[in-house]
Parts: structure tokens; sequence; C-alpha cells
């Protein structure tokens, strides 16, 4: 742990780590892991993140706070938090803006950042064993075949929506597989991300103006349930998810890594730029709408682009800026490690 002697400038980007994070999780086909196995703290994270257990519990109702806080790397996973928190009302809100005005330079961005990203793990990783290669072919096998899934029903008993929870939360933990997109394979994006959410923020409009008439909305309390029992199962993944890859970190870290380069690299599928939006319907046909009014997405349909237009080559311009931002963030964490030493 390196919590004491990080200085004001490895804080403050420690925040802006987070603000990635949060922005990346929001999107679907894009995995936070992705950004902290390249902006390279991964590993931290997840020891961190395995050190909330049983002692830390113990720590904690003992009001032992300090040691508490030390134990489990407080600092660290105070600072990323932080970001992801800042990053889901201000970048996030905009990233919601760029994805609506500006889709294709957004997700060329974004295709281009994991191509990066694939080129910074594997310029590194030595181990190229006949089990290794095999991890890796089965990892894209994997990545690609979720992008080409047909999404499941909404379902809203809490049982499943608590699975969700632990399954959602794996576009922080596992670089290459994206939450937000297993949701909406899920058939729980919208419930989930958006109307329960919507819900908690008219319950605490309705709670600053003193008003207690929402107790009587029955979907409105059904969708703070469903809001609950998802953040309890996200909080169980967070936890089971990185003791568990912690473990395999550990005593497997090259074979760890070799499935992580198969899932980045399949995962490259459901963020190619070139794509059209595919939205529910229902039986007549009609286009189905979330809360808000908005078009239900359902999936994506993929195609190659026109050569002969100025737009894709714009598109392509925006994936060497995502490469350029990647090879960036690898320089200055050599730089950093360079000048902590």
């Amino acid at each position: 742990m390196q919590q004491s002697t990080r200085t004001f400038t490895d804080r403050l980007f420690l925040v802006i780590k987070g603000l990635a994070m949060g922005a990346a999780n929001k999107v679907p086909g894009v995995s936070g892991g992705v950004v902290a196995f390249v902006a390279g703290f991964y590993e931290e994270f997840i020891y961190s993140l395995q050190k909330i257990n049983f002692k830390a519990f113990k720590l904690f109702i003992n009001f032992r706070f300090k040691s508490f806080w030390r134990y489990i790397n407080g600092r660290f996973l105070g600072l990323l938090i932080l970001g992801m928190l800042i990053s889901y009302f201000s970048v996030s809100k905009i990233l919601d803006y760029l994805i609506i005005h500006y889709e294709l330079y957004v997700w060329a961005s974004f295709f281009g950042m994991i191509v990066g990203s694939i080129y910074y793990i594997v310029k590194d990783f030595d181990d190229w064993s006949r089990r290794n290669i095999c991890l890796i072919m089965i990892s894209i096998i994997v990545g690609i075949s979720i992008s080409l899934l047909d999404p499941a029903k909404e379902n809203d008993n809490l049982w499943f929506v608590f699975i969700c929870g632990i399954i959602g939360v794996s576009g922080m933990t596992l670089p290459g597989l994206s939450g937000s997109f297993i949701l909406i394979l899920l058939g729980n994006y919208v419930l989930l991300l958006v109307d329960s959410v919507n819900a908690l923020y008219d319950t605490i409009a309705d709670l600053i103006r003193w008003d207690f008439s929402f107790t009587e909305n029955t979907n409105r309390i059904r969708l703070l349930k469903v809001l609950v029992v998802f953040s309890i199962g996200s909080l169980t993944g967070l936890v089971t998810l990185s003791h568990f890859l912690g473990y395999v970190l550990k005593h497997y870290k090259s074979a760890t890594f070799a499935a992580i380069i198969g899932f980045i690299t399949g995962s490259l599928g459901v963020v190619w730029p070139w794509k059209y939006k595919i939205y529910k319907t229902d039986t007549l046909g009609n286009t189905q709408i979330d809360a808000l009014g908005n078009p239900i997405l359902d999936n994506y349909d993929r195609y190659f682009p026109d050569l002969t237009i100025l737009e894709t080559y714009i598109g392509l311009f925006y994936i060497i800026v995502g490469i350029a931002i990647v090879l960036w963030l690898e320089w200055y964490g050599q730089r950093t490690q360079k000048t902590s030493q």
C-alpha cells in the first residue's frame, strides 16, 4: 500500500482516474476495469477491496476508525470513489450529451482506447505458453459471444435483481467485461440504472420539500426496493469478486493477464463505432420507452464503414486519439513510478 507516500498530484490524478472509471462503467460496452488496468492501479484496487473483510468489520464496530481506514487502504479507495461519485453527476452527464450528438466519435474514441489498452498489456506480457494462448482465445470467443447475445426481458424479482448487482459490478473489477452491457443482456439496464435511480432522485427531492406522499406510491416504493437490493448485490459482488481476483492474481498472475487480454480484445465487438441502435418493441411493433420517455435500447446492428464519406475518416481520427490517450496514461504511469523511487 502506498497511500502515505502519495503526493498531492498523485491524489488529484486518483480522483481523475475515478472520474474516468465512473464514466466508463456507465457506457454499455466499456469497462471501468480497463481504466484501472491501463492506469496502473488495478492490482492495488483489487487488493484494497480484498481488505473489506471480517477483520475490517471488527475494527469498524469497535470504533477503531483510524485502524480501519488504514487497513482497507481507505485514502486510495476514498479518492477513487470520490472521483466516481463526481463523475456520476458531472462527467457521465457530459458523456450522455456527447453520445447523443456525436455518437460515432465517442464510440471511436473508446474503441481506440481499448486498442491502446490491448497494446499496453500485450507489450509487457512475456508468458506465451500454450495454456495462456488457449486462455486468450477462449476469452476472446466469450467476449465476442456476449456481444452477440439477445437481451432477456425485464425482471424485477428481487432475487434476480440481487444477482444482477453481483454480475453488473463485474465491469468495475474485470477489464473487458462491461457491467452496463451485461445488464442490457439481462434485460434490466433501464430498470436498474435509469428508472430506479430516477425514483431515488424524486424521493430525495420530495424529502427536501418535506413531502412524504411518495410512501403511498407503490411503483416508487417498488423501484426504491429494487435499487436497495441492487446496491446490496453490487457491494456483495464487489467484495467477493475482489477476493477471487486477488487469489488468482497472486497464484495465477500470467493466466489471469492472458484471460484479461482475451476479454478486452473480445469487447472490441461491443464498442465497434459503426453500428445502428435496435430498440425494444412491443407485440404491435411500437418502440417501447422508459420512465423518461426515451426509447429502450435492445442491441446493436454493426456494419462496415463507408470509406467515401468524411465522417468515417473523422471517426478513424478519434480512434487514433483514443490510442494516444492510453499511451499518455502509460507514459504518465512510468514517469510517476520513476519519481517515487
